[in-house]
């Protein structure tokens, strides 16, 4: 149109401005954008998650503790008996992986790459804060943290706190998959819950290969949990405490954010299942059943 024009020509002559008219009838309409992934790094952004660039001012958390674990795998008991010593902070799931930054606008986004912050920079900023408020308000001196699906972002959690510590859980597969399938019987078969739980187990496998950890077994776990807890506070450096044992009322637990049956709410460890035999474990297991030490016998590996 020729007002149009007009208006174009004198923005261009005045500003530098140009005016471009976009979805006309007849035209294609612009692509939308690829939805983002909560928490993790948009594939444009990917080679942007970086490390923190002043870690003494960029983080507010020293040596966060992260427990790499699969579903149904007793990582709720292990956060119980933690959360019961002095030092350490375990609260519920808290996903906090799943917080993502949006800028409002691009002069938002153009101010904060001035300020040499990039989407994921401020990602890991607001972790961070998440994490460092909730253990100021408990009062303790490190915070763990046991959301399952951790495992599928350890690269970017090792990015974001480079002095993280890590616990990886481990648990019979077999087993694993039983207690998934029985956790929610109606929503999945066990075939499904097999399939399901094993991206899990596979996540974590990635995450032991690519960090420096202390692993734990479910099965030690509950058949002494005196000499693995007393092996996981050398792990990270404070005292052994007697109370961890029977963590009673300081397990706090919500539906839907770990385990809240009955077994882990008598406030003590309790004696695990008996581990499957070799001919009642899955197919699709036995490779991870393998690369844990599981295969070769039903009873616990030394």
């Amino acid at each position: 149109m020729a007002w149009h024009r007009k208006v174009n020509d004198a923005l261009v002559r005045y500003t530098g401005i140009q005016i471009k008219r976009v979805g006309n009838a007849g035209s294609a309409a612009p692509a939308a954008a690829s939805p983002a992934v909560p928490g993790q790094a948009r594939p444009d952004e990917a080679a942007a998650v970086r490390p923190p660039a002043d870690p003494e001012n960029d983080r507010l958390l020293t040596a966060p503790i992260f427990i790499i674990s699969p579903v149904r795998s007793g990582s709720t008991l292990l956060r119980a008996i933690l959360n019961a010593h002095s030092q350490l902070h375990a609260p519920h799931e808290l996903h906090v992986r799943r917080l993502s930054v949006g800028f409002g606008t691009s002069l938002a986004e153009r101010a904060m790459e001035a300020l040499g912050h990039n989407r994921a920079d401020l990602e890991h900023m607001l972790w961070d804060r998440v994490l460092h408020r909730e253990l100021v308000r408990s009062g303790k001196r490190f915070i763990v943290d046991k959301t399952p699906a951790n495992a599928f972002a350890h690269q970017r959690i090792a990015t974001c706190w480079p002095d993280a510590r890590y616990i990886f859980l481990l648990r019979h597969p077999a087993s694993i998959a039983a207690s998934w399938h029985e956790a929610s019987p109606d929503r999945r078969t066990f075939d499904e819950a097999v399939v399901d739980a094993l991206r899990y187990m596979k996540a974590v496998q990635r995450a032991r290969k690519a960090l420096t950890g202390h692993t734990v077994r479910y099965e030690d776990l509950t058949e002494d949990p005196e000499r693995e807890t007393r092996a996981v506070c050398e792990f990270l450096g404070v005292p052994w405490e007697p109370t961890m044992l029977e963590y009673g009322e300081q397990a706090v637990l919500r539906k839907g954010l770990g385990d809240w049956k009955d077994k882990i709410r008598t406030g003590s460890v309790q004696p695990g299942r008996e581990l499957p035999g070799q001919e009642s474990i899955p197919e699709a297991l036995k490779p991870i059943c393998r690369s844990w030490d599981y295969l070769s016998t039903s009873v616990r590996p030394s």
